[in-house]
């Protein structure tokens, strides 16, 4: 998208009343209306900070190790892992909001496979359902189970 449409929608976003608050255009969200890739925007931002936080019990003054593992953890490959390691887990409802996530179009992967970015999206979609429904407890569990997967994984990988 070029600068000036970025802009002018931005200019859209937003708005401001008389005084130069901004105004808000929606109430708390609803995860059963937002389209599949908002919930997979926003399962993407919990589970990383889900997985810092996490890190953090390893290592707390190596940033550029932090960083890289990190990024494996979160990458669309690591979170295929971590979805096929949690989903004997889900509920019906859970494995649902999966699927949602999986099936959304979205744009063409870099350093995954299609199947492994489709899967990660699912699993993203999943955590943010249970972000903005204020499911804690269960988001937690299933994103400890995810963590303890993929870092399994690659402690099993290690020379």
């Amino acid at each position: 998208m070029k600068f000036k449409a970025r802009q002018k929608i931005a200019e859209h976003v937003f708005e401001t009343d008389e005084a130069g608050r901004l105004i808000e255009k929606y109430g708390p969200a609803d995860p059963e209306a937002l389209p599949p890739l908002v919930l997979a925007f926003v399962g993407d931002a919990v589970f990383h900070l889900y997985v810092r936080k996490r890190l953090l019990s390893y290592t707390q003054a190596q940033v550029n190790l932090l960083n890289d593992f990190s990024a494996k953890i979160v990458s669309a490959v690591g979170q295929a892992q971590a979805y096929q390691a949690i989903e004997t887990m889900l509920t019906e409802e859970e494995q649902e909001v999966f699927r949602r996530g999986r099936n959304a179009q979205s744009r063409t992967p870099r350093t995954a496979s299609v199947q492994e970015y489709h899967i990660s999206t699912g699993f993203e979609a999943l955590l943010g359902t249970l972000y903005l429904n204020n499911e804690t407890e269960r988001l937690q569990e299933l994103s400890e189970a995810a963590f303890q997967a993929i870092v399994g994984e690659m402690a099993a990988k290690r020379p």
